[in-house]
């Protein structure tokens, strides 16, 4: 009997000091952690406990985790947000993003670029939201945002988004404050042929939610005034989307045809209107983004307006923009803060985009890749770069979600 009890007190000692010391889920150790939320910029152990950020030090003993990665070698950093997507997938007849088929389910096309969240730019509308909610946010391992597009039934086809009496700034403010204030965090204008009648009711439905304002501004010859938009029709925290767009037919351009940025592009860029990349399909030239980053105006986020006819083009994934930017010359402290930090500033979400100790565990580990590579723009002509970024591992909410090369498994033995 008295051996018994030994051996029970014996057992019971050893499990409590086993659940006190592991006090940790997961360990990520010795990663190169960049956090531009925080200022962290060095190597730096993270420590994951109940799907929270628990910890971000040095030399976290690794017998304080049940589960440790080691992640030397590659940058560690929050969860990349891309700011600009579409992923309403459904199946309606003739329809272009809204519930159509040019749009993708976002979970496939998500963790493996290192991405935890995006925000849909628009593809839904007031009166089709719901619709996109139920069949796609709530269905989504990705945490999926969306900015409601002031066209009532959203990105239907080109035709609906030019119906005036479609756009109800009322209503479109009541889905964003009165239902979905968690989700729907801004207002989106695009592909509007006449004037500014389509900036100005998303504007006003803006001032109503209290949410920021993205412009795809063009379609329409002879071009409008970009320079009129961001002093007149724009307010500071709105965005400019397809920065680097060079279709200067239906759109006028940042850069000149001299190879020059427009001097009002950056007081408008000062004055707090956001330029976002959304590179999509059509949407990012060399011929401006190469002179205008080496003078100086670089876009605020960068983003991959993802669809079918961008991932399958010169676009690809969030992973591979950001590594065009490197080749621009911006370091990964940049790229990280362009899909970090900064959308998350953008969409107010300051829950989003950082290690902050007690956040949700979004995380992103990415490998630097060195060698030759060719990055190419919507019209297929290419830049040479010598480094390339590519998600190692992601994290969502504590959980792995994309493992590239089985960092986070056990090795093969054959018996």
């Amino acid at each position: 009997m008295y051996r018994s009890v030994l051996i029970f007190v014996f057992i019971f000692c050893c499990c409590t000091y086993t659940s006190f010391s592991q006090t940790y889920d997961l360990l990520l150790k010795g990663g190169h952690v960049i956090d531009p939320k925080n200022n962290r910029d060095e190597i730096l152990d993270v420590a994951i406990t109940d799907n929270k950020i628990a910890a971000v030090q040095k030399d976290i003993a690794a017998d304080m985790a049940r589960k440790v990665i080691d992640v030397s070698g590659y940058y560690v950093t929050p969860g990349l947000i891309d700011m600009h997507v579409h992923v309403f997938n459904g199946h309606t007849p003739g329809s272009y993003i809204a519930d159509g088929p040019t749009s993708v389910p976002p979970d496939g096309f998500t963790f493996r670029s290192g991405v935890t969240t995006v925000v849909d730019a628009g593809s839904s509308g007031w009166k089709n939201f719901r619709q996109f909610k139920e069949q796609t946010i709530d269905q989504s391992k990705t945490r999926v945002l969306a900015l409601l597009n002031i066209v009532g039934v959203g990105m239907l086809g080109r035709f609906e988004e030019q119906n005036v009496a479609d756009m109800n700034p009322v209503m479109t403010a009541h889905m964003i404050k009165r239902l979905y204030p968690e989700i729907l965090v801004g207002i989106k204008s695009a592909h509007y042929w006449g004037d500014f009648t389509q900036v100005d009711k998303a504007v006003e439905a803006g001032k109503l939610a209290d949410v920021p304002v993205m412009v795809d501004f063009g379609e329409h010859e002879p071009p409008n005034s970009i320079e009129s938009l961001f002093f007149d029709h724009l307010r500071p925290g709105d965005m400019f989307t397809h920065t680097y767009s060079n279709g200067p037919r239906v759109r006028e351009t940042v850069v000149d045809e001299n190879g020059k940025v427009k001097p009002f592009v950056l007081k408008a860029q000062e004055r707090g209107i956001i330029f976002d990349v959304g590179h999509g399909g059509g949407a990012f030239s060399w011929v401006q983004a190469v002179p205008a980053v080496k003078q100086g105006f670089i876009a605020n986020v960068i983003s991959t307006d993802l669809h079918i006819q961008s991932m399958n083009a010169g676009m690809k994934d969030l992973c591979n923009v950001m590594s065009k930017f490197l080749a621009l010359g911006l370091s990964v402290n940049d790229v990280v803060l362009r899909t970090t930090w900064n959308p998350a500033q953008v969409i107010s979400r300051p829950d989003l985009g950082n290690l902050d100790i007690g956040a949700e565990a979004d995380v992103s580990v990415l490998n630097l890749r060195e060698g030759n590579f060719g990055f190419t723009d919507v019209r297929r002509l290419t830049v040479d770069g010598t480094r390339k970024l590519e998600a190692e591992l992601t994290i969502r909410a504590g959980r792995i979600v994309w493992d590239l090369n089985g960092l986070s498994t056990e090795k093969f033995t054959e018996k």
